[in-house]
């Protein structure tokens, strides 16, 4: 599912089922969710893997962009949740594909990590809920995955200071969707991807004083190189 036929067209195999909406609206949503209800006559995996990004400094941007920006991250993923529960059978499963800055705050996007923050919270919450259900959720956490999401930022740009680090632990798209299906596979409860990014987590979670004043650096090595 996606909003352009063309690209689904190029993906799709002929068995598949291609559904063109805007996961923006719980029109397309509810849509999604018939169609594929109507094909198969249940869903025995929801991925929700659409996202959309903001980058600047939180009392910089305008509240538009963010508002469309929760309403793809957070408000979305809710919402297909709710529609798809009711058809989808014991064994059945929930992907809910966050992002790292979903576990370690990235201040150059705080209010994209903030829906990442929500986004986590939901998962975490449906986990809990659905076991007597016999659904499980997994969390995916990626960290740079190639793909076109710097292309359709909904305001600002990525600090160009953060671009060396970012490109050298970058995976492809490919890699990340094969490591998701492992991870779907083996029932996992949580998915970071590249692995490195567990060490982020961690000391997110052991030295967060630490953490803090390392983000504080960052912030000021992006801000000196910003025009």
């Amino acid at each position: 599912m996606a909003r352009s036929e063309r690209k689904l067209n190029e993906l799709a195999r002929p068995q598949d089922l291609v559904v063109v909406a805007d996961l923006g609206s719980s029109a397309g949503r509810e849509k999604a969710v018939a169609e594929t209800v109507s094909r198969f006559g249940r869903i025995d995996v929801l991925i929700n893997n659409a996202g959309v990004g903001v980058y600047d400094k939180t009392i910089a941007v305008p509240l538009e962009p963010v508002h469309k920006m929760f309403e793809i991250n957070f408000f979305a993923p809710l919402e297909l949740c709710q529609l798809a529960v009711s058809h989808m059978p014991v064994g059945s499963m929930i992907v809910n594909v966050s992002s790292i800055g979903g576990k370690v705050i990235l201040p150059w996007a705080t209010l994209y990590s903030a829906t990442k923050y929500a986004l986590n919270g939901l998962t975490e919450g449906l986990r809990v809920e659905l076991y007597s259900r016999g659904i499980h959720v997994l969390g995916v956490y990626p960290g740079h995955v190639q793909t076109g999401f710097q292309r359709h930022i909904l305001h600002g740009r990525a600090a160009k200071g953060l671009s060396p680090l970012r490109n050298r632990l970058a995976i492809s798209a490919e890699e990340c969707a094969r490591s998701i299906v492992r991870s779907i596979e083996r029932r996992s409860r949580t998915l970071v991807v590249p692995k490195v990014y567990w060490f982020a987590v961690w000391f997110a979670r052991l030295f967060p004083g630490a953490l803090e004043v390392r983000l504080r650096h960052m912030m000021q090595t992006i801000d000196s190189s910003e025009p």
